[in-house]
C-alpha cells in the first residue's frame, strides 16, 4: 500500500530544520495550546478567558486538540519569550502544553504597487468571440497579438479552452494575501463568502486595510488575474471568469506566525479548491526559511484530505530574488506539495527578477519589460484597474485560474493529476534565458525542461483537453532509497565532490518505485560562507539538475542546511533504479572549507506506468513520446 501521508509528514517538517532560533528571534502574543484531550470550542474559550486570553480557534485539522490562544495584555511583539504565561497556561489539567509563537517575515512577491494611473477609461473591445472587457486588449498573457513589442500567440492560450465551453464553473480559488476588495464591481458577484476569512483580524470580512499607498492592493490584484467578470465593461477579464474567488486575508500584520499560516491553508479544505499564494520568505538571497510544522502539517492534510480525498492544489509564486537568490531555499516554493511557478514577459525571455531552481514545475506570464504597458492589467482596490501589476505574484495567480479551467474540464482530478497534465501540457513555445545560462534540456524520457521555467508555459487549452479523457493516476509511494551519512569535505579549490548512491528504487517492496514524480536530496551541509556552495543531482539516465545555485548575497558561516530537502522535478517520468551522484563544490575564486555531513536520497513515484490508459491526441505530443518511452522500457 502507498505510505500514509503522516510517513511522509516526518521527513517534510525536516524541510525547516534549518530554519534556527537566535537571539533576533521576536516573540508574538499567540499561543499554540494542546489540550490533553479533545474539547470543544466552549470550552476553550472558558479556559482561554481564565487566564487572560482569547480563544481564535482550533488549529485546522487538529480535532479539538489544539487551539490558537492570543494574549489581551501582551504586546504584539517582544523580544523576550513570556515563560510566566506559558507556565501558567501548562498549570491547566486540560493543558499539555502551551507554546509562544515566533513571529517572522513573510513578503509579497512583486513589485511595489502604485496608485493606478488607468482607472478605467474605455478601450475600444475586439469583436467575435473574445471577450468585450476595456482591458482585454491589454491582457497580452490572454491573448498576445504582438502588443507592444510581444510574440505572437506567445499567451496562456485559454481561448481554446473558453471555446470548450470551459470557463471555471464551480471552482473556488482562494487568495491567501492582504486581502481582497470583495466589493469590486469586477468581483463581487464571483465571490465566496462562505470560503472566506481574515486571519489577521479574526473576522469573516478580509477586506483591505487602507494606506495611502495602496500596498494592500496585492491580493485583489491577484484575484481578478483569476476570476474577473467577463463582458460586463469593467477592467479586464479572469482566466477562469466564472470561477469563484475567496479572500484569505493573513498578511497583513507586523509578523507572521505558523498559526495564522497553517489556519489560512488549511481553511475550508472542501469548499476551496485551490490555494494562490503569491509571497515567502524575503527575496534577498541569504535566506533559507520554509514552512513550520503546523503549517505544514496543515499543507499535506490539504493534499491528502482535501476536496473530499482529492487533494487540494496549492500554487506559489517561485520568488523575486533574481539571479542572486535560488527558489530551492524557499521551502515553500520547494515543496512538492505545491506547484512553484516562474514567469516570462511578453517576448518570451525572463523578467530580471526571476528566480531559478530544479523545483519549479511550470511558468506563466509577468512583467519586466521597460514599457509599463507590458504589465499585467487586473483589477485594483476601490472599484478601479490597473495595467501595473508585476512580479511572479501575477505568475501564480494565472496559473491558478489555468488549474481551475482543468479542474471543471475534469472535477475529480487529484492534486497529483493536474500536476502530471502540467507537465504533459506546458509549452516550451517561445521562452528563452536572456542571459544565455540556462538552455533547455531532454531528460531521459524525451521531457524538454529548463532551470528557468520548468516544463514550460502553461497551455489552458491543452490542460482542459487532456483533463477531459485523463484517468487517475496510479498510487503514489515514497522510497527511501540510501544515504551516506559520513562526513566528505568538499575541495577548496574549485574541484568537485562527488557521492554516489547506488539504488533499486525499493524493488520488491512495498514502495517499489519505478516511474520518477519528485526527487529530494535531504543535505546537511556547512560551509565557511554558504553561498559559494552548488549542489547537483545527476539520474542514473543521466539527467542533471542544479538543486543549489551560487548566491552571492548569503555570508551564512554558522547553520548551514540542516536535513534541508532540495527538490528536483527534472527527472519527472525517469526510472529511478541505478547510481544517483551528488555533486558539491564551491563557486569561489576565495578558498573555502567546507563538508556534506549527510545527505539522503528520497524518490517519490508511482510502481506501474502513470499513463497506460491514455490515448495521447497526437503522436507528438509530449504524453505520446513518454508513455512510447516506457513502453519500450518493458519489451
Amino acid at each position: 500500500m502507498p505510505v500514509t501521508w503522516l510517513c511522509l509528514l516526518g521527513l517534510m517538517i525536516l524541510s525547516v530544520a534549518t530554519v534556527s532560533s537566535s537571539s533576533g528571534d521576536v516573540f508574538t502574543s499567540s499561543f499554540l495550546v494542546r489540550f490533553r484531550r479533545n474539547v470543544d470550542n466552549q470550552v476553550a474559550h472558558e479556559i482561554a478567558n481564565k487566564y487572560g486570553y482569547d480563544n481564535l480557534g482550533s488549529l485546522a485539522g487538529s480535532a479539538g486538540t489544539e487551539f490558537h490562544f492570543k494574549h489581551r495584555s501582551l504586546p504584539h511583539a517582544r523580544s523576550r519569550r513570556s515563560i510566566t504565561h506559558s507556565r501558567v497556561l501548562k498549570r491547566d489539567p486540560l493543558i499539555h502544553s502551551a507554546v509562544q509563537q515566533i513571529g517572522f517575515v513573510r513578503v509579497k512577491r512583486g513589485l511595489r504597487p502604485a496608485i493606478p494611473s488607468i482607472v478605467g477609461k474605455p478601450v475600444v473591445a475586439p469583436t467575435g468571440k473574445a471577450p468585450t472587457d476595456p482591458y482585454f486588449p491589454l491582457q497580452w498573457y490572454l491573448r498576445n497579438t504582438g502588443q507592444n513589442g510581444g510574440k505572437v500567440r506567445l499567451d496562456l492560450n485559454v481561448q481554446a479552452a473558453w471555446d470548450q465551453g470551459i470557463t471555471g464553473k464551480n471552482v473556488t480559488t482562494a487568495i491567501m494575501d492582504d486581502g481582497v476588495d470583495y466589493m469590486h464591481p469586477d468581483l463581487k458577484y464571483n465571490y465566496n463568502a462562505e470560503a472566506s476569512y481574515d486571519f489577521s483580524s479574526n473576522d469573516p470580512y478580509p477586506y483591505p486595510r487602507y494606506t495611502d499607498d495602496w500596498f494592500n492592493s496585492h491580493g485583489t490584484r491577484c484575484a481578478g488575474e483569476v476570476a474577473a467578470a467577463r463582458d460586463n465593461g469593467i477592467c479586464g477579464v479572469g482566466v477562469a471568469y466564472d470561477s469563484k474567488i475567496a479572500g484569505i486575508r493573513m498578511l497583513d500584520q507586523p509578523y507572521m506566525t505558523d498559526l495564522i499560516e497553517a489556519n489560512s491553508m488549511g481553511h475550508e479544505p472542501h469548499k476551496i479548491h485551490i490555494y494562490s499564494a503569491s509571497w515567502g520568505p524575503t527575496d534577498d538571497g541569504k535566506t533559507v526559511d520554509g514552512p513550520r510544522n503546523a503549517t505544514m502539517r496543515a499543507i499535506v492534510q490539504g493534499v491528502n484530505e482535501g476536496r473530499n480525498g482529492l487533494g487540494n492544489i496549492y500554487v506559489w509564486a517561485s520568488g523575486d530574488g533574481g539571479e542572486e537568490d535560488d527558489c530551492n531555499c524557499d521551502g515553500y516554493a520547494a515543496s512538492m506539495w505545491t506547484i512553484s511557478i516562474n514567469s516570462a514577459i511578453n517576448d518570451g525571455q525572463n523578467a530580471h527578477y526571476d528566480e531559478s531552481c530544479s523545483s519549479t514545475l511550470a511558468s506563466t506570464f509577468s512583467n519586466g519589460a521597460k514599457d509599463p504597458n507590458t504589465g499585467v492589467a487586473t483589477t485594483d482596490l476601490y472599484g478601479k484597474c490597473t495595467t501595473t501589476h508585476s512580479g511572479t505574484s501575477a505568475a501564480a495567480p494565472e496559473a491558478a485560474g489555468v488549474f481551475a479551467l482543468a479542474l471543471e474540464a475534469n472535477p475529480i482530478l487529484t492534486w497529483r493529476d493536474v500536476q502530471h497534465i502540467t507537465v504533459l501540457t506546458s509549452k516550451r513555445n517561445s521562452l528563452f534565458d536572456a542571459k544565455n545560462r540556462f538552455h533547455w534540456t531532454m531528460n531521459g524520457v524525451g521531457l524538454e525542461f529548463n532551470h528557468l521555467f520548468g516544463f514550460g508555459v502553461l497551455d489552458a487549452g491543452s490542460m482542459v483537453t487532456l483533463a477531459r479523457q485523463w484517468r487517475t493516476c496510479p498510487p503514489r509511494y515514497h522510497c527511501e532509497a540510501g544515504a551516506i551519512l559520513e562526513p566528505m569535505r568538499i575541495p577548496s579549490n574549485g574541484a568537485s565532490l562527488y557521492l554516489k548512491v547506488n539504488t533499486n528504487a525499493c524493488a520488491g517492496s512495498d514502495t517499489e518505485v519505478n516511474y520518477l514524480e519528485h526527487v529530494q536530496a535531504v543535505i546537511t551541509a556547512n560551509s565557511t560562507r554558504r553561498g559559494d556552495l552548488e549542489f547537483f543531482l545527476t539520474s542514473p539516465m543521466g539527467t542533471r539538475s542544479m538543486i543549489l545555485s551560487r548566491r552571492k548575497n548569503d555570508d551564512d558561516h554558522r547553520d548551514g542546511f540542516t536535513k534541508w530537502p532540495f527538490m528536483t522535478t527534472h527527472t519527472w517520468g525517469e526510472y529511478p533504479q541505478g547510481t544517483w551522484i551528488l555533486e558539491a563544490r564551491f563557486n569561489s575564486q576565495q578558498p573555502r572549507i567546507g563538508f556534506i555531513k549527510e545527505w539522503s536520497l528520497v524518490l517519490h513515484g508511482t510502481k506501474e506506468a502513470p499513463y497506460r490508459t491514455l490515448v495521447p491526441g497526437s503522436p507528438h505530443s509530449k504524453l505520446a513520446i513518454v508513455k512510447k518511452a516506457h513502453e519500450e522500457r518493458k519489451m
